[in-house]
């Protein structure tokens, strides 16, 4: 079905004037053009045809002085699960994309179109109805690095029930591959990973790795279309180096098969006798979930591929070591698969905080994620996309991230159960989290908060630091399965702030409180008939989502300032600064 919808038409124009148009944009029509009051319709005779139109006309085009716009026409009854996103910023990462669809629901496919645009264009399909009206709704029109996106519903006459459907793909016809204008936007089997394998390797193999002038290395690398650095300089006199693979995953997995078989040949060789396990270097940030609850993710892992896996102790982390290594035992062929399985978790775990962290940077200006320090600066691994995160101040907006931020107080509640996880043994994860904050994180005892199932944690510090403080807390709850495998991680927070400005954060009739609803999706709630503390404060409820939470945290904290500033004495008119005195 290629019928389009015209939209924004002047009560002037007639048929006539659309069919110049078609005729002067070159673009094919298989009927009468159907102009009613304030809009209009056609058929085209092919998808690329109307294509064409919206690419060419929609927004771009006046008649009788208004701006058509041209979209798919969709029956309400086939308004479904699909929808078709355009003007997306050609550079625009797979990662952040994903980031940005997920806010509203469970992505069953996305797939980029072939278009002659400069920016990119890909059709969606969400798990359910509401969830892609929702995206309809919040996307279209909405800014992306000074592109506003289109948005509509592509007609979907095979639409499948309510509901996940059996395979993720029922129904769904990908409307084109790659566009090769649009090197972020491509198609991600072929993507090369943004996270490179890194393996350790015994230092009395890499001579037999590299080979003779260089022709082993250098035919593996050919074999895998990889990149491969051995890093022979790096702790000189050490029993094992590194080495450091960039490929698409596939390309990842045959280059370390191959290594792994050219060091058994050369063990049978020399007669060296000691088994040579797979050894992988992983960051730190990505193996709590790589582990799983009680261990679960890596005793599957170790019973599907028929291997032993060890992780290296916390304790031999070090600020300039942050990667922990994981130790494969078992057959060549067990331990490729093995490292299959090990690479994809540790992938999933970046890209989702890739994603998170450059979704946070559009929805708190100012806020500096290149300083969070969630990844090492340089470290192997770390995409491109973290270069383009601003520097602080860069967006204006949020004055608190300026100089030297005040410290703040949040109350996060948490479910009860999960207490021991945040604390970790003996104490040891919450001193880490608190000492990789820079915030003071306290937990309250159980007899204070009484039978509820929940518990009270107080985070103090600057912005930054509650930023990191409770994204790991967000993170630790998801990774520990506390909520469901598609449930998202929602939890309440309560700040303080001084009883007469609370007002200013309700406005009037509410008008505040609920445009920072409708501003960051989060539940921002100012109860009603609250006694002040000795401070003269009042609790301010906020829950929803991580990203949510800390919008609402700082749109709330930017009233606060300004609220202060109208406080502050101006100075009276004439008055002169005081003088330094002589000496």
């Amino acid at each position: 079905m290629n019928k389009l919808y015209i939209g924004n038409v002047s009560a002037e124009a007639s048929e006539e004037d659309f069919e110049t148009i078609f005729e002067q944009w070159k673009i094919p029509h298989s009927g009468p053009f159907l102009v009613k009051t304030g809009y209009a319709f056609v058929d085209c005779p092919d998808e690329k045809a109307a294509m064409k139109a919206i690419d060419v006309l929609s927004g771009k085009v006046e008649l009788h002085g208004k701006l058509l716009e041209v979209e798919h026409s969709v029956p309400k009854r086939q308004r479904s699960c699909k929808l078709q996103i355009r003007n997306i910023p050609p550079h625009m990462q797979w990662e952040v994309l994903d980031g940005m669809l997920a806010q509203y629901g469970g992505v069953e496919s996305c797939e980029q179109v072939n278009t002659d645009t400069e920016t990119a264009v890909v059709n969606v399909r969400y798990a359910a109805k509401d969830q892609a009206r929702l995206a309809m709704e919040k996307l279209n029109g909405s800014m992306m690095e000074n592109y506003a996106l289109k948005v509509s519903y592509i007609p979907d006459e095979t639409a499948a029930p309510e509901g996940p459907s059996a395979g993720g793909r029922r129904g769904y016809v990908a409307r084109g591959t790659s566009r090769s204008g649009s090197p972020s936007l491509g198609t991600r089997p072929k993507m090369q990973s943004d996270i490179p394998l890194r393996i350790l390797v015994p230092t009395q193999f890499v001579g037999a790795i590299i080979g003779k002038e260089g022709a082993t290395i250098r035919n593996i690398t050919k074999q895998t279309h990889s990149k491969i650095d051995i890093h022979r300089k790096e702790n000189a006199g050490a029993a094992e180096k590194p080495i450091t693979i960039h490929s698409t995953p596939e390309g990842c997995s045959n280059a370390c098969t191959t290594i792994m078989e050219i060091m058994q040949k050369e063990a049978l060789d020399t007669k060296f006798t000691e088994e040579i396990p797979l050894k992988i270097l992983a960051h730190n940030n990505f193996v709590g979930r790589l582990i799983g609850k009680e261990g679960r993710n890596l005793k599957k892992i170790e019973q599907d591929t028929e291997t032993k896996i060890t992780i290296s102790a916390l304790q031999d982390l070090t600020v300039y070591n942050p990667e922990r290594t994981i130790t494969v035992k078992g057959t060549i062929e067990a331990c490729a698969r093995a490292e299959e399985e090990l690479m994809k978790k540790i992938r999933e775990s970046y890209e989702s905080d890739m994603a998170a962290m450059n979704l946070q940077s559009n929805l708190i200006p100012g806020l500096n994620l290149n300083a969070l320090g969630l990844f090492p600066s340089g470290a192997p691994g770390m995409g491109p996309s973290m270069s383009s995160i601003p520097p602080p101040g860069a967006h204006g907006g949020c004055s608190s991230f300026g100089g030297h931020p005040e410290s703040e107080t949040v109350h996060l509640f948490i479910p009860a159960l999960a207490v021991g996880a945040i604390i970790g043994k003996q104490g040891q994860h919450i001193k880490q989290l608190s000492h990789f904050a820079g915030a003071s994180i306290k937990i309250a005892p159980a007899e204070e908060v009484g039978a509820t199932p929940q518990r009270r944690v107080t985070i103090a510090g600057p912005p930054e630091a509650q930023f990191k403080a409770q994204c790991r807390i967000f993170g630790k709850l998801k990774e520990e399965n506390f909520f469901g495998p598609k449930e998202e991680v929602k939890l309440e927070a309560h700040i303080k702030v001084p009883s007469f400005a609370a007002g200013r954060v309700i406005g009037k009739g509410g008008k505040t409180v609920n445009e920072l609803q409708n501003l960051t999706c989060a539940e921002v709630v100012v109860p009603r008939d609250q006694t002040p503390d000795e401070n003269d404060q009042v609790i301010v409820k906020i829950s929803g989502h991580f990203f949510a939470c800390q919008l609402a945290q700082r749109k709330i904290q930017e009233i606060l300032a300004q609220v202060k500033r109208q406080q502050q004495p101006k100075p009276t008119s004439g008055a002169q600064p005081p003088q330094p005195r002589r000496k």
